[in-house]
């Protein structure tokens, strides 16, 4: 193909500097076969022929889906339906008319894998990550017809490359395949593709790597990465310059972890790290469950989508004390309910009516998103530990979204140590404002008030920590080991030491453990130091929100004063910072105000009057009467560790 207003060295002069004229000339005769372009095929093909190689061996038999938007080169709404195979062809030729491009469009198999390694300088993979039959061979044959074999694996936002010379290692000597199941051969090309695994630490939903029914996340970044990566080591390779790294070394590099590792696995995954890993993936990966049918899309199911949102509100110690009921096409209940039977720090239901009030804000914004009001249309608080609330969604034209529904999901708590430059005006201004009527907020921010609230809280944890009532909480609500948890606090998000965590552990397993290491070893210390001391002293700021509304804080009272709660909380989140809930001070002082009895333990009971006098003297008369939610605030990158909520499936009933 030729076009009177291409020019070769002209379309490619700007890479001259980092290549001569002469080694630009040569990558015109040099041809790359890529199997595969989609995700990185795509991006491969593309960075090819903008660095000027000028002939290609392409194959692909998919065509462009939706889902492959996040990530493929050619995929985009004109192209929806395509040939990938087509669709990055145009793209090449689009960049340089002069190129030659032979195209497999059935894909590789056992008939056509010879001509498509035919003259070919180097082959690049870019095949479905599942497609280990089909790889297999074709690394087999690259190494047989002494064709250098690339693979660049994006695996979350970075990049692993290994590289199959002639003379190395091969393919099958690194990965192992003969032998093993498919399944297995899955998990042992993931184990060997990465072994740094540096993407790992910041996998947010574990459960959408699933290697039985062969799905996994994915993004561009990764492809993206790739596409650089590989082409430099094709670059190398084409014009023999440069060292290029070969198997059993893998090459990783981690955008989002500012890391750049290269590994050495000695004889692949018969390796013992690469074993080890192997042996452990079996149990966590291979045993994986079918996961369940991919929830109703929000065009088709908008009270889902509402309740599947909802169910990311706080509850404490994310016991989510709620569940639906549908009734309708747009219609529901929540069926609540609140601990007070079995939780010391829900005694009056307090705690539980503000997740309540939370949950129908959350409600609220996300019926927003699909264009819909939230009416409350019944109430019914016969049985004040399980109130029904009864709602129905009212479409609304051209109604408004709330920019805080945005936020649902990824709000959380931080119980580590948090950034202490101050709040900005503006910033404080935003988060007063998302406050509704009859509620305001009190500052703790210099660092002279945050040192009394540490000692405050440090004082405050002592209760909880000596008294039976809070262990029989505390020994329930832990999920050790764990980085999420559906229905506790993951171990990971406490915010702890090793060593700490560890003795905790133990010490939960009986109320006799407890009570001897509090009593006699010093035992609330270390957590009072590390939970509640020094994350008190690393924040930006304490807060306490108080109702202006002299009246008692009544039941209806403290489901509005969890709904002012969320949006205190969405918009902190939105302002991208941490937050952490203190709440114990303001519910001892409640239980002691209303004589209420709340441990056996006279002394945790003495301690609390005394931390009580404390807050009532840190506080305005005003604040300290009114008060319902105390917590902190400071800048602080999201947390790794959360707990998560259980799928909605199990929270609807019939």
């Amino acid at each position: 193909m030729t076009n009177a207003a291409f020019n070769y060295f002209n379309a490619f002069s700007r890479n001259i500097g980092w290549l001569t004229l002469a080694e630009q000339a040569l990558l015109a005769t040099k041809t790359v076969a890529i199997a595969g372009c989609g995700g990185v095929g795509g991006a491969h093909a593309v960075t090819l022929a903008r660095l000027g190689v000028g002939r290609f061996h392409l194959s692909d038999f998919d065509s462009f889906e939706i889902e492959n938007f996040n990530r493929q080169a050619g995929a985009k709404m004109s192209t929806l339906g395509e040939s990938k195979l087509d669709t990055v062809v145009k793209m090449v030729l689009d960049i340089n008319p002069e190129a030659y491009i032979s195209t497999f469009s059935e894909g590789i198999n056992e008939q056509n894998i010879e001509e498509f390694l035919s003259g070919v300088d180097v082959y690049i993979d870019g095949l479905d990550f599942f497609a280990l039959k089909i790889r297999s061979l074709m690394f087999k044959k690259a190494y047989a017809a002494g064709v250098p074999a690339i693979t660049a694996a994006p695996l979350g936002m970075g990049v692993s490359n290994l590289n199959f010379l002639p003379g190395k290692m091969t393919f099958e000597e690194y990965f192992l395949f003969d032998g093993a199941s498919e399944t297995e051969q899955y998990l042992r090309f993931f184990v060997g593709l990465s072994p740094a695994r540096l993407h790992s630490a910041y996998l947010v939903v574990p459960e959408s790597i699933n290697l039985p029914e062969r799905k996994g996340p994915s993004t561009i970044m990764a492809c993206e990465l790739c596409a650089g990566v590989a082409a430099t080591q094709a670059l190398k390779l084409m014009l023999n310059r440069g060292k290029v790294l070969a198997a059993p070394r893998c090459l990783q590099f981690d955008a989002y972890r500012n890391k750049y590792v290269v590994s050495w696995r000695p004889f692949g995954n018969a390796n013992p790290i690469n074993k080890l890993a192997i042996h452990l993936g079996k149990k966590h990966l291979l045993n994986q469950a079918p996961q369940a049918a991919a929830k109703v899309a929000p065009e088709t199911d908008p009270l889902l989508y509402v309740l599947d949102k909802a169910r990311w509100a706080p509850s404490g110690d994310n016991t989510q004390c709620w569940r639906f009921r549908r009734t309708g096409d747009l219609s529901f209940d929540i069926l609540a309910n609140d601990t007070r039977d079995h939780v010391v720090y829900d005694l009056n239901g307090f705690a539980s009516n503000m997740s309540h009030g939370a949950l129908l804000e959350t409600i609220r914004l996300a019926a927003t998103e699909r264009g819909f009001i939230a009416q409350i249309i019944a109430t019914d608080r016969s049985v004040p530990e399980r109130p029904i609330y009864q709602l129905v969604l009212e479409p609304v034209s051209e109604l408004k979204v709330e920019p805080l529904a945005a936020y649902i999901e990824t709000r959380t708590v931080q119980r580590k140590p948090m950034g202490t430059r101050a709040l900005s005006t503006a910033e404080k201004q935003q988060l007063e404002a998302s406050l509704p009527a009859g509620f305001k907020v009190h500052w703790f921010e210099t660092r002279a008030e945050r040192w009394q609230f540490a000692k405050l809280m440090y004082g405050n944890a002592y209760t909880r920590l000596i008294m039976k009532e809070g262990y029989d909480v505390h020994s329930q609500i832990i999920d050790w080991n764990k980085k999420f948890s559906e229905d506790k606090i993951p171990e990971q998000a406490l915010g702890v030491d090793v060593v700490t965590a560890k003795m905790m552990k133990w010490a939960l397993k009986s109320w006799q453990r407890f009570e001897f290491l509090a009593k006699y070893m010093g035992g609330t210390i270390a957590p009072r130091v590390q939970l509640d001391f020094m994350t008190a002293l690393r924040c930006s700021a304490h807060f306490v929100l108080y109702t202006t509304d002299e009246t008692p804080l009544t039941l209806p009272h403290q489901v509005e004063a969890g709904k002012a709660l969320q949006r205190f909380w969405l918009t902190a989140t939105k302002l991208h910072f941490g937050f952490q809930p203190e709440q114990t001070p303001v519910l001892f002082s409640t239980y002691l105000r209303d004589g209420l009895a709340f441990s056996t333990n006279e002394k945790a009971t003495e301690n609390a009057r005394k931390m009580d006098a404390k807050l009532q003297q840190l506080l305005p008369e005003t604040v300290f009467k009114n008060k319902v939610f105390i917590g902190r605030i400071g800048r602080s990158e999201h947390p790794e560790s959360r707990s998560i909520r259980l799928p909605l499936a199990k929270l609807m009933v019939e």
